[in-house]
């Protein structure tokens, strides 16, 4: 790839080595080399000269980032959500933009399945009941309940959905999955097609895997959180701007919604002052379904992949397209 050498790509922030070493190699790379985003006036002046834009840290990406960079043929970001660039805007400049789905499944399916567990025994809290005196006090946490025999519904039959969906039957759960469209595998797969309605009238544990679109967005509000079973347990992997906080904070609160167990906020990150945060019957994490080593890793080579090979002018490891 010596062709590539007079190509530019800049990042807005820090690389992962896996990538830095494999652009470096290939291309004239502008790389931040500190912690946090890249300072607004250096990323300016690199966007001006650049062919490729490795993107992180979630910046928007829009017209208005896209005017400063004239030359721009390329967009990767390591993430399989991509609802920080405006990827119509892109396509009409002909700029290709590449994310990295399938590799991070693995790790967001063992958090996704670490969440449903913890929403079921309350094991965060356990650890701040420990962490507080309350068990030398010998005051009680109150009780669980067996993850065997009760239903996962999952929202959004992906990739990383059906791998939830051997966790969970590992559990003896039975499992029901509502997509826009029925697998034809899902026999094979060991989970139920069902309504979006059935499904949550009939869950006890309501897991969200879904992409946040247009047709997404607040997808959970006040109407679903109530056709929802009392003392279900709702658990969101996926996109916090997918859940109405305000309607989800009501259900718990009432009690109609035993659980919550979010990996993602709306907003992000969450503040600590963040009235969700008052309740007792909720964990959230800081938005960790992907990190780990190994797959921040694997994310990291594929969005440079994808860099590379959208120079090229060849095929995209995974392209998005509007």
């Amino acid at each position: 790839m010596a062709e590539l050498k007079n190509m530019t790509v800049v990042t807005s922030g820090k690389l992962r080595k896996t990538a830095y070493d494999l652009l470096d190699a290939n291309t004239n790379l502008l790389a931040w080399k500190e912690s946090g985003r890249t300072p607004a006036d250096v990323f300016d002046g690199w966007l001006a000269q650049a062919d490729a834009l490795y993107s992180i840290g979630n910046i928007k990406i829009n017209g208005a980032l896209l005017d400063k960079a004239p030359n721009l043929k390329v967009i990767a970001q390591a993430s399989v959500g991509y609802d920080n660039i405006d990827v119509a805007e892109c396509n009409a400049r002909g700029i290709r933009v590449g994310n990295t789905p399938r590799v991070l499944s693995p790790a967001v399916a063992d958090l996704a399945y670490g969440l449903i567990i913890d929403s079921a025994r309350k094991i965060a809290r356990g650890w701040q009941h420990v962490a507080s005196g309350k068990w030398g006090e010998r005051k009680g946490l109150g009780f669980g309940v067996d993850l065997a025999g009760k239903t996962l519904g999952i929202v959004g039959m992906g990739d990383i959905g059906s791998r939830v969906v051997k966790r969970a039957l590992a559990s003896d759960m039975r499992v029901i999955y509502h997509n826009r469209h029925r697998r034809s595998d899902d026999a094979a797969l060991g989970a139920a097609y069902v309504s979006f309605e059935e499904l949550l009238q009939t869950s006890d544990f309501v897991l969200v895997t879904v992409p946040l679109t247009k047709e997404t967005e607040g997808m959970f509000g006040k109407k679903q959180f109530e056709a929802m079973k009392q003392g279900a347990r709702f658990i969101n992997i996926a996109r916090g701007k997918i859940v109405d906080t305000e309607a989800l904070y009501d259900a718990l609160s009432s009690g109609h919604i035993a659980y919550a167990a979010l990996d993602v906020t709306d907003p992000e990150p969450l503040p600590g002052t963040h009235k969700l945060l008052t309740l007792d019957n909720i964990t959230v994490t800081p938005h960790i379904a992907s990190s780990t080593v190994e797959t921040r890793d694997a994310m990291a080579k594929l969005a440079a992949e994808n860099i590379l090979a959208g120079l090229n002018g060849e095929p995209m490891p995974a392209e998005v397209k509007a």
